[in-house]
């Protein structure tokens, strides 16, 4: 463990985020997945958050296990067919379906593993680990931009690409601008420059600036999502000035005083997930009080053990659904290290 990676394991952090990394630690299989929970779905974004999670909690042999299983798990057109685990039904009134999730190849999925291999060197400075994985993110990045249509934005997958279910996710299509950003910054790091990661890059920028008819063509609405709200500034797309008044425009729809942020602005129902990434949203833009009294609400949100529940749903006074994702708890422990700036890797998620 680094001294920088001490810093995570004072009381206060420990006693704030140590069920929160048991969790993952407990969750993560012999082979190095990390699935949502045991016996639950898989994918890649969601296993790179905890890779990067379990990297601040000091957890590197856990962490690169994590990265060794996303280079293995890739396919040979370099994306990965991940899991949708939201598309399972409940289980119960309380709990998801283990049963098997319908799978695709999700461009934003295969993207995100280029954030956890920039996070992993920006932590532990280990060039050989980037130079070891760099051909999983070459590839990665190549099946994503295949995947992008000449107005710039990204299609949600590979199965939809030309179909009559083509369309683009405006949460998704941001994270995969930072992304790019991360992946184009491994790129000059190990002497392969690739500029046309960063001319694709403007591309998706403008579209997400100027062209909202290219997001959502399926007129499924997705303006009550928070995600859709925050992710373009969390992602740095926006300038600053701008990126506050869109957070200050929605923030009395989605943020619940005490609670946290709904996850869908007409259902009654806080995730500290969503909660944990607005605050990453704040800190970007430098108001870190707001950001800090989020988290703070989610101390409320957690079990016995200190792990995070998925959400609670405030008209019935329940925690909802009863499980504890393991990207839940790598939410809270990356944006605990955002605010804190406890790591050397602090600001990956939250850097312009």
């Amino acid at each position: 463990m680094s001294l920088a990676l001490a810093h995570l394991r004072t009381p206060e952090a420990l006693a704030w985020l140590g069920g929160a990394s048991e969790c993952m630690l407990q969750t993560q299989t012999s082979d190095g997945a990390i699935a949502w929970f045991d016996d639950g779905a898989w994918d890649p974004w969601n296993h790179a958050e905890c890779v990067m999670a379990l990297g601040v909690m000091g957890e590197v042999e856990a962490a690169e296990r994590g990265l060794e299983y996303l280079a293995r798990s890739q396919g040979p057109d370099g994306g990965w067919l991940g899991e949708y685990g939201s598309a399972l039904p409940m289980d119960g009134p309380t709990r998801l379906s283990r049963g098997k999730a319908p799978a695709v190849h999700d461009s934003n999925f295969s993207a995100y593993p280029a954030v956890a291999l920039w996070h992993h060197f920006r932590l532990n400075g280990d060039l050989g680990v980037v130079r070891r994985y760099w051909p999983m993110v070459r590839a990665a990045i190549g099946f994503v931009l295949g995947l992008q249509h000449p107005q710039g934005d990204i299609c949600w997958s590979r199965e939809a690409l030309g179909t009559s279910v083509d369309d683009a996710v405006l949460a998704g299509n941001a994270s995969i601008f930072k992304s790019l950003d991360c992946a184009s910054r491994l790129a000059e790091l190990v002497g392969d420059p690739q500029p046309h990661w960063r001319a694709a890059q403007a591309r998706l920028k403008q579209a997400i600036l100027c062209r909202p008819d290219r997001f959502d063509r399926a007129g499924q609405d997705r303006a009550g999502f928070a995600m859709d709200w925050y992710y373009p500034v969390l992602a740095g797309v926006m300038r600053p000035a701008a990126a506050f008044a869109r957070l200050e425009s929605r923030a009395r729809l989605f943020v619940e005083p005490g609670l946290g942020c709904r996850c869908v602005a007409a259902e009654p129902w806080v995730t500290v997930a969503e909660t944990c990434e607005l605050a990453l949203a704040l800190i970007s833009l430098g108001v870190r009080d707001r950001a800090a009294n989020l988290l703070d609400w989610q101390r409320a949100h957690r079990d016995a053990s200190g792990a995070f529940w998925m959400g609670w749903q405030f008209a019935e006074q329940v925690v909802w659904p009863e499980e504890r994702p393991t990207w839940t708890q790598a939410a809270a422990i990356l944006a605990f290290d955002a605010l804190h700036q406890s790591s050397p890797a602090w600001d990956v998620l939250t850097g312009r």
